[in-house]
């Protein structure tokens, strides 16, 4: 199958996690100074873990997105989109590229999507408010980043004993 090309399958499973990453942000959030926290990026990590780099980081932008979009976030659309589909795409650069075959390649991938994704977070703030503002969101994204990274951790253990995440990567 060409690369570029999408079969059903791929599209439903993409679309299908984009909807539970656009649940895990606009069903549980906790509100802070520059927004809220909420749980989509372990689901976008787990996208990247289930349907692979490309997919996956298209779910979890789509999805993130899509939140931002009917929460009234509309500023954030286009950013979110962008920083989630980047963060997303270095956690499988550590997968795929960087240290395939490793052992723990996708926690650390994670761990630097997210620090990737603060600092592209802080730099869209400036623009779109100013230094101070921005500044003063570091502290809740590192907080909305290390709660998905440990969900996720706590997820994919639990997925793996159960044997569900081969299932899910097969379907």
């Amino acid at each position: 199958m060409n690369s570029s090309t999408y079969s059903v399958k791929d599209i439903t499973k993409t679309a299908m996690m984009a909807a539970i990453t656009f649940i895990g942000i606009y069903t549980v959030k906790i509100p802070s100074l520059h927004g809220y926290s909420h749980m989509g990026d372990c689901m976008i990590f787990l996208s990247v873990l289930i349907l692979g780099t490309r997919k996956g980081a298209l779910a979890g932008g789509i999805g993130a997105a899509l939140s931002d979009l009917l929460g009234g976030y509309m500023h954030w659309v286009i950013p979110t989109f962008i920083i989630k589909y980047i963060m997303a795409t270095v956690m499988g650069l550590f997968i795929d590229k960087i240290m395939p075959n490793r052992k723990g390649n996708w926690l650390i991938g994670s761990i630097v999507g997210g620090i990737v994704q603060i600092i592209l977070y802080t730099v869209f703030k400036v623009f779109l408010f100013d230094w101070a503002y921005a500044i003063g969101g570091v502290l809740g994204l590192t907080s909305q980043t290390i709660t998905g990274v440990v969900l996720a951790t706590v997820l994919v253990v639990l997925f793996n004993k159960a044997g569900i995440m081969q299932k899910l990567r097969e379907m």
